[in-house]
């Protein structure tokens, strides 16, 4: 946890943002794994989290825009509880740590909606993303699931947004610390690789590693001679000599702020001819992007700059043939790089996305992607100082998409197929 005026200034900031009614915060709950008491790692919401500190299931929170009021929502443990966990805050101290007005008990929170509701007092809630959370909106505020994400007010949408989105010092120096898990993680499997281990040895090391360290692994490791299967989370394979291991993996601090890293190993420790050639190309890319982001750039300039750069790369080994500029207006880039070079980092991996990509992933400029040069997963809003994301060019050989493309003479006059 921060000190807590950070949180009680967070707080007053969106007050300001947006224009009247309640916010409301529901944390998240711990979810079961095949039977009650067999959980899953608990992790709290992460907004939750940015205006509240509070990393305990089974809480939710209220802020009053027009009166100011702010109330914590939880259950104190009793000695049945404190059997099973051991003695823990009352909830009125977990409020007066963050700076809350006050607390109430958990049943109190549907009394509390149901006379806002009487009075027809606009209830603003975030977009919800787990199933359990959407139970407990349709009790308590009777929307059904249907329409429920369609209820999600925009207006605190973009306030959020405006808020998390720009990481403050105190933000900047815990991802940090979760990027040196990261790279204890990633340095130790560079270091213990050998021919004949499974690759699920390694997979085990890193997320040793990320709990040693932190609270997690910030998502499921994914690291596979297979990568060109862009999220393969199987870890069954033997090292094999002149395979790639391709490693996504990062950390998640204790104080909830993530990082992300994608890199590429020869299973034998030394890369052969072909496997240099494509490796320095991404290497350029990765280098490239730094020097260009800059607030102000597009995500979307941004990603085609860097993937210029990689299909000239791949015209200088005979890949790819033609005028670059049309080609990347084409989308050829997609072939060999199916998603975006880039996305935001901070309290989730890919921070924000359960807001909907239409508010991440645009803004009032950058409203769509243009044409065909855009993967699925790219965004087209602006840089601004004080955003943090990832840096992950790749260039993958996928065969089904290879061959469907030669097979539908998809781009035929940038791809020299044959060679391919």
């Amino acid at each position: 946890m921060f000190d807590r005026k950070i949180y009680i200034d967070r707080r007053e900031t969106l007050r300001r943002k947006v224009s009247s009614g309640i916010i409301l915060f529901l944390g998240n709950s711990n979810a079961d794994i095949n039977y009650q008491g067999n959980s899953y790692p608990f992790r709290q919401d992460s907004s939750f989290v940015y205006y509240f500190g509070l990393m305990l299931p089974d809480m939710a929170a209220v802020m009053d825009v027009d009166t100011g009021e702010e109330i914590i929502f939880g259950n104190d443990v009793d000695v049945n509880d404190i059997v099973w966990t051991g003695p823990q805050p009352l909830v009125r101290e977990l409020a007066d740590s963050v700076g809350a007005s006050s607390s109430r008990t958990l049943a109190a929170l549907e009394e509390y909606l149901c006379e806002a509701l009487r009075k027809n007092r606009k209830i603003h809630f975030l977009p919800p993303y787990r199933h359990q959370t959407k139970m407990e909106l349709n009790r308590l505020l009777g929307i059904p699931f249907a329409a429920m994400e369609d209820s999600a007010s925009e207006e605190l949408i973009k306030a959020v947004i405006d808020m998390r989105l720009v990481k403050k010092e105190e933000e900047i120096a815990e991802l940090e610390n979760a990027a040196e898990i990261g790279y204890r993680m990633h340095y130790a499997v560079m270091r213990s690789a050998r021919l004949g281990m499974k690759e699920q040895e390694l997979a085990g090391l890193m997320d040793g590693i990320a709990m040693q360290y932190g609270r997690m692994t910030s998502f499921p490791t994914i690291l596979s001679q297979n990568g060109e299967t862009l999220h393969n989370e199987t870890h069954n394979q033997i090292l094999t000599d002149g395979r790639i291991i391709v490693i996504d993996a990062g950390a998640e601090a204790l104080s909830g702020y993530v990082s992300d890293f994608t890199r590429s190993i020869p299973s034998s420790g030394k890369f052969n001819s072909r496997q240099k050639d494509i490796y320095q190309i991404v290497e350029s890319a990765n280098e490239y992007f730094p020097t260009i982001a800059r607030s102000g750039e597009s995500f979307e300039s941004l990603h085609l700059k860097v993937a210029r750069l990689m299909l000239e790369g791949l015209k200088g080994l005979g890949l790819v043939k033609g005028d670059l500029d049309e080609a990347v207006s084409c989308g050829v880039q997609g072939l060999f790089m199916p998603h975006g070079l880039s996305h935001h980092i901070g309290l989730d991996v890919h921070d924000l996305s359960a807001m909907g990509k239409k508010y991440m992933g645009f803004d009032d400029t950058y409203r769509k992607f243009l044409g065909t040069a855009q993967p699925a997963t790219a965004m087209g809003k602006t840089f601004k100082t004080g955003y943090v994301v990832s840096n992950e060019p790749g260039i993958y050989f996928i065969p089904a998409l290879l061959e469907q493309c030669k097979r539908e003479r998809k781009n035929e006059a940038f791809v020299n197929f044959s060679a391919l």
